[in-house]
């Protein structure tokens, strides 16, 4: 694997806010959601939830799936990472 894919806190905290020109507080106000819970997103200490991707997606106009998807390649990337040595002894199966 190359690289992990981009957090999506990181494209919320890097390119959505900044060109949106909008605070953390207004932000959060707006999507319905704590000032906290936004911050770690943004801070990738904290996943893009199926019901946060409904929010970002009408706020940001792009629909759940983008978010969504963004946090599933993510979690799959690190999963590979970490489960690397202990799926090499896993055997695969062929049908008869």
């Amino acid at each position: 694997m190359d690289r992990i894919p981009t957090h999506p806190g990181a494209v919320l905290r890097e390119d959505v806010l900044p060109a949106l020109e909008m605070t953390v507080v207004k932000v959060a106000k707006s999507l319905g959601v704590s000032r906290q819970t936004l911050h770690k997103i943004l801070a990738e200490k904290a996943p893009i939830s199926p019901e946060m991707a409904v929010r970002l997606g009408k706020f940001c106009g792009n629909g759940p799936d983008v978010w969504l998807a963004m946090q599933a390649n993510y979690d799959l990337a690190l999963a590979k990472i970490e489960l690397a040595e202990e799926v090499k002894r896993i055997p695969t199966a062929k049908a008869a």
